[in-house]
């Protein structure tokens, strides 16, 4: 549960970053390692020397993961109300059966 903004010291690329979060300081700590290992994962592969060049590839890199992270959970959301769908579909049917079959139990009663 959140306490409030609370300021955050954290190092990417060598530079230390005062971040304002309401978010814990694990994720936070954990999120500036993930973008530091990133930016140096890619200064290494391209050799780029412009620090903005670095952050924007690192930029686009995570922008990636996390637009294809989203389209995998929006169609692992599909498939699943797919699912859902068709048990509502066979659960309505057995519904609708057992309705008949009180209404002809109730019909021969009386």
């Amino acid at each position: 549960m959140s306490e409030g903004r609370r300021t955050i010291t954290v190092r990417i690329h060598g530079q230390e970053y005062r971040i304002r979060s309401e978010a814990d300081e694990g994720s936070v700590r954990r999120a500036a390692a993930f973008v530091d290992e990133t930016m140096t994962r890619i200064r290494e592969r391209t050799e780029a020397v412009d620090t903005l060049d670095v952050a924007i590839l690192a930029a686009l890199n995570l922008a990636n993961h996390l637009l294809a992270a989203r389209a995998a959970a929006e169609e692992r959301g599909a498939r699943e109300l797919a699912v859902d769908q068709q048990r509502l579909a066979g659960l309505w049917e057995l519904v609708e059966q057992l309705d008949a079959e009180v209404a002809a139990a109730l019909a021969e009663g009386a």
